[in-house]
This record gives C-alpha cells, structure tokens and sequence, in this order.
C-alpha cells in the first residue's frame, strides 16, 4: 500500500493535518502520523492529536510521500528539527513525492527541497522568496513538490495528493463522495 507521513509538531494547523489525513486515508493510502515533540501533538487551537509513532521511528525507504500542514508554530519546529529536514533531503534525493500547506513551505525550503514554483499561506513567501511565488492558484504542483495556500484549500490539496498517487479515478470517486467544490 502506498505509505505517506504526515510530521506534526506542536502548533500544527488542526484543519491542514486532519485534511490531509482524512482525505488520504479514505482515497485508500496508508497515512503514518508521527510526533516530533512526542506522542501526542497539541495543536494550534489546542486540539491534541494522539499520533502512530514518533518521527525518530520513521525510515524515508518505506515513504512514498511526506506532507506537511501549517501553522506556524509546527512549521518552525519542522524547520529546525533535523530528523524532518533528514527525510525531506532524503525524500527528494530518492526522487520521492514532498507536500506542504500554509506555512510549511518553510520548512521545505529551510531542507533545500522546495522547488522553483510555489505557493503558500499570504505573508509567508516573504519569509521564503518571492521568486517562483504564486498566490493564484489553490496548488501548485512543480515536479515532485506540491504545495497549497492554507486552511480553505486544504480538502482541494488533499484531493490531489490522493489523485497524484492513486489516480484520477480514485480522486473523482472520493471527490464526488465527499461533495467536493474543487
């Protein structure tokens, strides 16, 4: 089964990973949620989340994608901690699928993994660059990368994760079953 991991780190934008998660899970991927400040991540709205595993447990050989959800507080946090930045480089050496939303483009880019083209959640591209910086689309997809603008487009990204790796069938089935407007 295809595996993904979703990091959270305290200060994780609930609706982002939930999303992600969710989405992900019913489009028939196998999501490993994995702490990095412990077994339960506390949100940014103050909602814990018990995860699978700790992110030391992780192995990028076992990883089809990695994405990362918002919020500022746990984007820094993924930005800093070395075993998150060891698996993004990881991941795009192997020629891997990475993902962020909102803020954590950031952390993809503090890694050296964010690619050319890319969005984020308005403000933060000015913590990145304004090159390759676009706030036209939903998400944006630049090679393996893809990124998306935050809480409002999160069911959307989490769609075309689901379509980027089980096709497109597999993405207008749960489209239509979760009554998408994407």
């Amino acid at each position: 089964m295809t595996q993904i991991l979703v990091p959270l780190a305290n200060g994780f934008e609930e609706i982002e990973a939930i999303s992600i998660i969710d989405i992900c899970r019913r489009g028939g991927l196998d999501v490993i949620v994995a702490g990095v400040d412990g077994k339960t991540a506390m949100g940014a709205h103050n909602i814990p989340i018990i995860t699978d595993c700790l992110i030391t447990e992780i192995n990028a050989n076992d990883l089809d994608m990695i994405v990362l959800p918002g919020g500022w507080g746990g984007t820094e946090t993924l930005a800093k901690n070395t075993t998150v930045q060891s698996l993004l480089k990881q991941m795009q050496q192997d020629d891997k699928l990475i993902g962020a939303i909102c803020a954590a483009p950031y952390a993809l880019d503090a890694a050296g993994v964010l690619n050319d083209n890319y969005t984020c959640y308005p403000s933060i591209e000015n913590k990145i660059r304004l090159e390759g910086y676009s706030n036209d689309q939903n998400t944006i997809i630049d090679g393996k990368v893809m990124t998306s603008q935050g809480v409002g487009t999160a069911i959307c990204f989490a769609l075309e994760i689901v379509k980027t790796l089980k096709g497109d069938g597999a993405y207008q089935t749960l489209k239509k079953e979760i009554l998408a407007v994407c």
